[in-house]
This record gives structure tokens, sequence and C-alpha cells, in this order.
């Protein structure tokens, strides 16, 4: 059997909706259709590209690698019938929080008044890669080291840690805090797309309980109801101000370093000028 770039397309769009019924809705095929073609194609291949069930579908590590070949194999062989059509695909961006912090609207205004042609979406996924490893966006801006495989990390600047407490509580009253003074609150932790936790003390010295939440608006919500406290980085004050939640400074907690991410390999044509511009707005504070 030889693969054409029919079954290229159907693969993409299955790996895009993550379901073998909406990609046949989308590309206006019977569902046997599709499945019958990932399976060719899985096969001509030798390796499995999604594990899939009745109501689940995922791609495997090889299909994820093979996801970024084949949309670089499409999109070259378009952009030579059509050299403006991946320049008027929209560039996604993704976030778990805060975004670009104080940059993020320089950000979009610029992107807007320069590269008009080419939409800029930023898109706030509660997931530790914002959906990047899953192919849910082009570039995401992530805080802290990441260790998802295949992901391409490149530096921006770095934000300082400040303490999140319960508005009325008597922390708030402080005009800064220490790491130390934390220690007697249940710390609240955001497993999914957070970036702190008991690590952040020395061996032992850290809060004795946590509590854990999945996004960042559970974690506000908890802080307020006077649960427990957080730490996070500084621009998620001024991105997620709470009537609750009262920021204080952390001065002796360590910073977090903030990174512009992409996929290894060919990705959206737009993702080099997208990272000038974040480099020019971050090295220009």
């Amino acid at each position: 059997m030889s693969i054409e770039l029919r079954h290229l397309r159907c693969f993409l769009a299955i790996a895009e909706e993550s379901s073998v019924t909406r990609a046949a809705a989308r590309l206006h095929l019977t569902q046997p259709a599709v499945s019958r073609t990932l399976a060719a194609l899985e096969k001509h291949l030798g390796i499995r590209l999604a594990e899939r069930s009745t109501h689940h579908l995922a791609l495997t590590a090889e299909g994820r690698a093979f996801r970024d070949r084949a949309a670089s194999a499409v999109a070259a062989f378009d952009d030579a019938l059509d050299s403006e059509r991946l320049r008027r695909r929209p560039l996604r961006l993704g976030h778990p929080w805060s975004a670009f912090g104080p940059y993020t609207t320089p950000l979009l205004r610029r992107w807007e008044r320069e590269r008009p042609e080419t939409p800029l979406e930023l898109l706030r996924i509660d997931d530790r890669t914002a959906g990047l490893a899953r192919g849910e966006v082009d570039a995401a801006l992530l805080r802290g080291p990441v260790e998802t495989p295949g992901l391409v990390m490149e530096f921006l600047f770095t934000e300082a840690r400040i303490a999140a407490v319960p508005a009325d509580g008597p922390l708030a009253a402080r005009t800064s805090l220490t790491l130390a003074d934390l220690v007697t609150e249940p710390l609240i932790v955001n497993r999914v797309s957070g970036t702190t936790s008991p690590a952040l003390w020395p061996p032992g010295a850290g809060p004795a309980t946590t509590v854990t939440v999945t996004n960042t608006d559970d974690w506000l919500t908890t802080i307020a109801a006077a649960r427990g406290i957080g730490v996070t980085g500084t621009s998620t004050a001024a991105v997620h101000p709470h009537p609750g939640v009262a920021y204080r400074p952390l001065p002796d907690a360590p910073p977090l370093q903030v990174f512009l991410v992409r996929r290894e390999g060919a990705g959206h044509p737009a993702i080099p000028h997208l990272a000038a511009l974040a480099r020019e707005l971050a090295s220009g504070a």
C-alpha cells in the first residue's frame, strides 16, 4: 500500500479532534472509512499511532512524533500550491495561567498591528504544557522547568515569587513574608499546572499538610476560603486578582523562569516572529 496525502490529512484530523467520529464529521467521511485509514496508516508504518476505546482516543508517543512530521509534510505541500495559506492560519499560543504577565497586552497589540495576516489566539489550558504536548497549541508560555520530551524551551525572563494568603487573615496584615512565615498553614498545590510544591522549602522545613486542586480558579477559591496559602509568580497578582486573596512579596523564595516553548521539528511558520517579539518585549523592560 502506498501512503497518499489523504492518509495524512485524515490522521491530522483525528489528532486534532481526539476522536474518529468528530474527524469523520469534519472530513465528511464515514466513521468506518476514517478508522480504516488510520489502521492502514499504522500497518504501513508498523507502529501504533493512537490508543482508542469506545469513548476515548489519545495519540501514542509515536503518534505525537508522527503528527508533527505529517503536519510539516501537509503544510509543505499546501504551501507549494498556496504560499499565503499558512500565513493565514491562526497561531495558537497556550498558557496554564498568567500568560505573558505584564507583557501580555503589549504582545497582543504589537502582533495585531505588525502581523494582522496571522491571527494570534491566546488560549488558557489547565495543563502543565498548556496543551502543547497534546498538539492543542503551536507554542506555549510556561513557568518553571518542563520535563516533557520533545519540547524546545527558550528562556524569556524571571519573575519573583509571591505569597497568596486569605485577604482577611493575619498574614495579609504583613507587608512582606518569608517562606518560614507560611509553614504553619496548609499549602494549596495546583497539581495539574502549578509550579509550587513542598519542595520549595528545605527538606523537612515546609508546610506539614497540602491541599491539592487542579486549576487556577480552584486554587484561588481555596485560598480565599482560608483553607491554606499558596505561592506563585508576581504576574498572578495582576492577571488573577481576587477579592478574597492578598498577594504579598516573598523575597527569600527563588524566582520563577518564564519560557516560550514549542515542539521539536517544523511548526507554525510564525513561531520565529513570535519568539523575536517576546524576546524584545521581555528584554526591553
